[in-house]
């Protein structure tokens, strides 16, 4: 047995041949891999063991991927990399806002989905660069724990993040009182050049304000900057010895 362990990646499909030529690909390629028809088979997987992500066909019959990975958010924080047959911007935004981080239209180039995957891993395990997984930063009562990556409430109640969110409210902590391009915020939380039309930045802005302000229609913590991105207004503070 290797002493690294390969990433787990569920493939939640219900084409059998896009399951197989999938399983056969992603394994050529360093990852242990298991196949769900759908989400009844897709929590049977989940409840044997430790999966690292999450990769979702959209129109499924039944329980479709976007009500999946809506079902998933409400308490399991496991990447999920949404593949989608339509063109449509509107629907991958979609996938973004209620929770997915990160999105495939078909037909698609499985090296590319190979190099997606390991993008995703990376910025979930904070590995990235050695400063993001470093220290503890307290901003409004709020904790944000970067080795465990947790963020907890004034109450001290955690507040369950998704790897995007996570990744981008750590961009925001690193550089407060600042303001942040899309382009630039994209780079520090995705580790990605934004596309003309890539608007997953501002769905997990607001994603984000929702669960970090009192008032998400009327945010105080992240405010948008017109023509100019955003700006994460608090005083933030380094717990130096804390981890």
């Amino acid at each position: 047995m290797s002493t690294e362990r390969q990433p787990h990646v569920l493939v939640v499909d219900d084409d059998r041949e896009v399951r197989t030529l999938l399983s056969k690909f992603l394994a050529q390629h360093g990852f242990r891999v298991s196949v769900a028809a759908d989400g009844r088979q897709m929590d049977k997987a989940l409840a044997l063991g430790q999966v690292d992500l999450i990769v979702l066909d959209v129109m499924m019959p039944g329980e479709d991927g976007l009500a999946i990975c809506r079902r998933l958010r409400k308490d399991n924080a496991v990447p999920i990399l949404m593949l989608t047959a339509s063109a449509e911007e509107t629907d991958r935004i979609v996938g973004l806002e209620i929770g997915a981080d990160d999105y495939m239209a078909k037909p698609f180039n499985p090296r590319e989905l190979v190099a997606r995957i390991r993008a995703v891993l990376r910025r979930s395990h904070a590995t990235a660069t050695p400063t993001r997984a470093r220290g503890q930063w307290r901003f409004e009562g709020w904790r944000l724990d970067a080795p465990r990556r947790e963020l907890h409430r004034p109450d001290g109640v955690l507040v369950n993040l998704s790897g995007g969110e996570f990744d981008l409210l750590l961009a925001f902590v690193e550089h407060p009182q600042r303001v942040l391009t899309r382009d630039l915020l994209l780079d520090l939380a995705r580790g990605r050049v934004a596309s003309p039309y890539d608007r997953s930045i501002d769905v997990q802005v607001s994603r984000l304000r929702r669960k970090i302000e009192a008032d998400p229609a009327n945010p105080i913590l992240i405010k948008t900057v017109r023509t100019g991105g955003y700006i994460f207004t608090p005083e933030v503070a380094a717990l130096v010895g804390e981890s």
